[in-house]
C-alpha cells in the first residue's frame, strides 16, 4: 500500500529524526522516530522510493495500523492486537444476565417514525407506570476535606472549579494504599476469582464513576449475584471481620457488654456497599437490564424499554440553554480538550448520542425534559427493586449541582442488616 509524502505550503520541516511523511488530515508532518538513514518511519516506509518494493497491508488484528505482507507471520505473534490468554477471573458473559431471543424484537422503527398516536400511547404507560414515584430526590452534595482548599482557591475561576468537581479521581488517595488495575470487560469480571479477594476473604464496596447505561446492570449484577452468591455458598466470614481493630476476642466482648455492640458487624456481607453515578440510560441494553421483572409487573416489556431508554435523553439533549451556560461553551470546550474527559461526561451541554432523532412536534421542550426524566427515574427505579428483592437498602440522591453535570444523580446501597438511606419509593 504505497504512498507518497505531499509536499505541504507554509508548515515548515520534519523534526530532525521523526517520520518525513506529511499527515494530511493531522495537517503535520508524522512525529515517529525513524530508523538511521531513513527518511520514513516504518508505518509511512511506503512513501520511500527506495521502500517501493515491499507492500505493505493493513493489519488483519487491526486495520487502523499497517505492515509488511512479507512480514505478517511474525506481525501477527507480536502484535498488542492479538488474543491474549485469558484470565482466571474472565468467565463470558457471566453478567450479561440471561438472553430471551422471543422478547426482543428483529427491529423497531425509530422514535421519528412514530405516529403521534404511538408516541401518546407510549408517554400514556409512562406516566402509568411511573405513578406514585418520587420524582424529587434529595440532595447530598458533599465535599472531601482534601478538596477544600483548592476549590475554594480564589485563583480558579468557575471553570476550572467546575473541572475540579468533575475530576476529583485520585486526588486524596492514601499514602499505603494498594490499587490493582484489571483490564476486562465487567460482562466477563468474575470477582470471586480475583486473587486478592478469593485470598483475604474481603467485604467488596462497589464505586462507579459514570458507569455508562448498561455498565450499570452489569455491574450490580457482578456484585450482588457473582461475589456475593458465591460468598455465602462458601459460607465463609472473613478475616478482615473475625479480627477488628487487632482486638482479640475477650476484648470484643468486654466492648460487647459496655454497649458499644454497633462495633461489631452482626453479620457479614460479601458486598459492603455500592456508590453509582448514573449516566446515559439511552445506553442501557433490556438483555442485560437487572429490572426486568419490576417492568414486567407494570406490564411493560422490551418494546418499551427500548422506546423509554430511548426517550431518555430528552432529559440532558436538545434543551435550550441559558445565555449564562452559553457564553461558558468555549471554555468548556477547551476543558475538554485539554483534560480529554469521557464525552458522556457533558456537564449540561452536550451528549454524544444520535436517540434525538426528530423529537416529536407535539411536545414543548419542558415536556420532553419531564418526560425524559420520567424515563430515567423509571429505568432507576426498576434497579431499584432489583436491590431490594437481593437484600440491600438502596436510595437515590443528587450528588452534585445540575450547572457542574445534568448527570447528576447517584445509586447507593447498603446491606439491609446495616444503617442506612432512605429508599426512593
Amino acid at each position: 500500500m504505497a504512498a507518497s509524502a505531499p509536499t505541504p505550503h507554509g508548515t515548515g520541516f520534519p523534526t530532525e529524526g521523526r517520520c518525513g511523511y506529511y499527515v494530511e488530515k493531522k495537517k503535520r508532518f508524522c512525529r515517529m522516530v525513524v530508523a538511521a538513514g531513513k527518511r520514513f518511519c516504518g508505518e509511512h516506509a511506503g512513501a520511500a522510493e527506495e521502500e517501493n518494493a515491499r507492500k505493505r497491508i493493513l493489519c488483519p488484528l487491526d486495520p487502523k495500523h499497517t505492515v509488511y505482507e512479507d512480514q505478517l507471520a511474525k506481525h501477527l505473534k507480536k502484535c498488542n492486537s492479538r488474543e491474549r490468554p485469558k484470565p482466571d477471573f474472565f468467565i463470558q458473559d457471566i453478567n450479561a444476565g440471561l438472553k430471551d431471543e422471543t422478547e426482543i424484537p428483529e427491529q423497531l422503527v425509530p422514535i421519528s417514525f412514530l405516529s403521534e398516536e404511538q408516541m401518546g400511547n407510549l408517554i400514556k404507560k409512562l406516566r402509568k407506570a411511573s405513578e406514585g414515584l418520587n420524582s424529587t430526590l434529595k440532595d447530598q452534595i458533599m465535599s472531601h476535606p482534601a478538596l477544600h482548599d483548592a476549590l475554594n482557591d480564589p485563583k480558579n475561576g468557575d471553570s476550572a472549579t467546575k473541572h475540579l468537581k468533575q475530576q476529583v479521581d485520585g486526588k486524596h488517595r492514601k499514602k499505603n494504599s494498594v490499587f490493582e488495575r484489571l483490564q476486562i470487560d465487567i460482562q466477563h469480571l468474575c470477582l470471586n476469582k480475583i486473587p486478592l479477594l478469593s485470598k483475604e476473604k474481603l467485604p467488596v464496596v462497589g464505586i462507579g464513576k459514570h458507569l455508562c447505561g448498561v455498565a450499570t446492570d452489569l455491574a450490580l449484577r457482578c456484585l450482588v449475584e457473582t461475589y456475593a452468591a458465591s460468598c455465602e455458598e462458601r459460607n465463609e466470614e472473613p478475616l478482615a471481620k473475625r479480627v477488628k481493630n487487632d482486638k482479640t476476642e475477650k476484648e470484643i466482648n468486654t466492648l460487647a457488654k459496655e454497649g458499644n455492640e454497633k462495633n461489631i458487624p452482626e453479620k457479614w456481607t460479601p458486598v459492603a456497599g455500592i456508590v453509582i453515578a448514573l449516566c446515559c440510560h439511552h445506553r442501557c441494553d433490556w438483555r442485560h437490564y437487572v429490572g426486568k421483572e419490576y417492568f414486567r409487573a407494570l406490564g411493560l416489556g422490551a418494546v418499551e424499554f427500548h422506546y423509554f431508554q430511548r426517550m431518555s435523553s430528552w432529559a440532558t439533549c436538545g434543551m435550550q440553554k441559558t445565555s449564562l451556560e452559553a457564553s461558558n461553551i468555549s471554555t468548556k470546550r477547551k476543558d475538554k480538550q485539554n483534560d480529554g474527559s469521557e464525552e458522556h461526561d457533558d456537564g449540561g451541554y452536550r451528549i454524544t448520542d444520535d436517540s434525538t432523532e426528530s423529537l416529536p412536534g407535539f411536545l414543548t421542550v419542558e415536556e420532553k425534559k419531564k418526560i425524559g426524566h420520567l424515563c430515567k427515574l423509571l429505568i432507576d427505579q426498576g434497579r431499584i427493586n432489583y436491590l431490594q428483592q437481593k437484600g440491600f437498602n438502596p436510595a437515590l440522591q443528587y450528588y452534585t449541582d445540575p450547572l457542574v453535570s445534568l448527570e447528576n444523580v447517584l445509586l447507593t446501597a447498603l446491606p439491609n442488616h446495616s444503617s442506612s438511606p432512605e429508599t426512593t419509593a
